[in-house]
């Protein structure tokens, strides 16, 4: 952790403006940028956080620096991740006095995760912080999640509607792949309400901070096949309107057939009537392991 804390802070519309005259910068649509010029927000998602002297953050999206200036005060070491180039040179200069960050001008997609964090953190987990572009939220999310990266905790600025879905109920309009994909790997809590006001440019919807803290294996729903079951989850959301039974009979992602999918729907104590959005977690979980055991029955 840095020592000193550093002037002048960035995250006022005023330092803002300076920042990005003096260097002459365009927003990007295709990158979704929405810069922080909220202090008061900018404390909130770093407490929500939980950063502390000893931790190894990884940033993604660092803009012109707002955030991974309080993310350097707070840690032991940041890692800031950036595919816009022509942020480079601003963040060359905004984090000029910050011996303990780290910016990498690279796609977050492209990035081998579970090396750079065996390389820079010795494998042990990392906390990710972000305010992600609301385009490729979802996709990010998943690279971190699937790919079983060591993570301590995930907080980030997403769209409001986004948040709510990841913790999301059965039953409700809002649970779907997403809820049930990020419920597996964590235990999501909504931290923060942002009205637009507090971002340049002013984005059209509202966004939420949510923190998703990891689970461990043990932790997770039991399941012999987690492939299968997050197959079996997208065919159940491909088509809402349809019960869970001809969702799994339609999907080109399962190669079960009609009387496997019935005998599992049955062995699972299940209306054939029921769409996937009234399943919970574990009965997905439960679903999958009874179709992997009548494939396993009929295996030559």
């Amino acid at each position: 952790m840095t020592e000193a804390r550093k002037e002048p802070w960035l995250g006022t519309p005023a330092r803002t403006i300076e920042i990005l005259q003096k260097y002459g910068f365009r927003f990007q649509k295709k990158f979704g940028q929405n810069f922080l010029i909220d202090p008061h927000v900018l404390e909130k998602i770093v407490r929500s956080a939980e950063i502390g002297p000893d931790d190894c953050v990884m940033e993604i999206g660092p803009g012109i620096g707002t955030l991974t200036q309080y993310l350097a005060y707070a840690s032991r070491e940041v890692y800031a991740v950036e595919i816009d180039r022509n942020l480079i040179p601003i963040l060359e200069d905004t984090l000029s006095d910050w011996d303990n960050v780290t910016v990498i001008n690279q796609d977050i997609l492209t990035l081998d995760l579970n090396r750079f964090v065996e390389e820079h953190n010795g494998g042990k987990p990392v906390k990710v912080v972000a305010n992600l572009p609301y385009y490729i939220t979802t996709p990010i999310l998943m690279e971190l999640l699937e790919k079983k990266v060591p993570l301590e905790s995930v907080t980030v600025m997403v769209q409001k509607e986004v948040a709510e879905r990841m913790q999301a109920s059965p039953g409700t309009k809002d649970y779907g792949a997403l809820s049930l994909a990020v419920q597996y790997y964590t235990r999501p809590e909504i931290v923060a309400h942002v009205p637009p006001n507090c971002f340049m440019p002013r984005p059209n919807v509202g966004s939420a901070v949510i923190r998703l803290t990891g689970r461990s294996a043990e932790e997770r729903v039991p399941v012999h096949d987690e492939k299968l079951m997050f197959r079996l989850i997208r065919a159940s959301f491909a088509q809402r309107r349809k019960t869970l039974f001809n969702g799994l009979r339609n999907s080109s992602e399962l190669d079960f057939s009609r009387e496997q999918i019935e005998e599992a729907v049955k062995k699972c104590a299940l209306p054939q009537s029921i769409r996937g959005e009234a399943l919970e977690l574990w009965q997905f979980a439960e679903l999958a392991d009874a179709l992997s055991d009548l494939r396993e029955s009929t295996e030559p």
